[in-house]
């Protein structure tokens, strides 16, 4: 079975599209999801500060373009986006949560569907235990044992290297897919790439 690793961190907008459309895929494809949580603001700071010139400084044609790109693709995949009084949002305690649903073989899908959601479209503050334990106390998660989890020294160093993995194999964002280790895709709307090679 072809394998495909999917760097991601859900507070990325195009991140939660491509996590709709490459489950999706996953119905009508055979392939194996191989998840890596990821900062995408560390590889920002790196390797892609333009990113928040563009922030800064937007193209206003530019800009109304992406949020109807935007409006378009999460229509196609039955998103409602809302945009959150928080942004940009620190994701690192929910991103570090996905390698306890990992670990645990938990449903990580359920978890990374909740916590999008949280955040995009009820405007949640994902970056607060608050949050983080109504989430996973809603999948039957002792809340305890989870916070406790991502406080291990071993589960932040995790978060860091595949981040630094990611760059270290010429990434620059989120969502990034590799097909079978080499072929690296960028972007919700390369699925459809990825498709093909399956």
């Amino acid at each position: 079975m072809k394998k495909i690793e999917y760097y991601l961190d859900c507070s990325s907008p195009w991140t939660y599209l491509s996590f709709r459309g490459i489950l999706e895929l996953q119905k009508n494809k055979e392939f194996e999801i191989i998840w890596k949580p990821i900062l995408v603001g560390g590889i920002f700071n790196s390797t892609n500060p333009s990113v928040y010139e563009s922030r800064k400084n937007p193209v206003k044609e530019k800009l109304e373009y992406s949020q109807k790109d935007m409006a378009d693709w999460a229509k196609l995949r039955n998103i409602v986006f809302n945009w959150p009084k928080i942004f940009p949002i620190n994701s690192v305690k929910s991103m570090r949560g996905a390698f306890y649903f990992i670990d645990k073989n938990k449903d990580i899908e359920e978890y990374l569907e909740k916590v999008f959601k949280a955040y995009w479209t009820e405007g949640k503050d994902i970056s607060s235990d608050a949050c983080l334990n109504e989430i996973v106390t809603s999948l039957s998660i002792k809340a305890d044992d989870f916070l406790e989890f991502i406080a291990l020294p071993e589960t932040k160093e995790r978060l860091v290297k595949n981040t630094q993995e990611l760059m270290d194999r010429k990434g620059f964002g989120s969502p990034t897919f590799f097909l079978e280790k080499e072929d690296m895709y960028f972007g919700n709307d390369r699925i459809q790439l990825i498709e093909k090679k399956l």
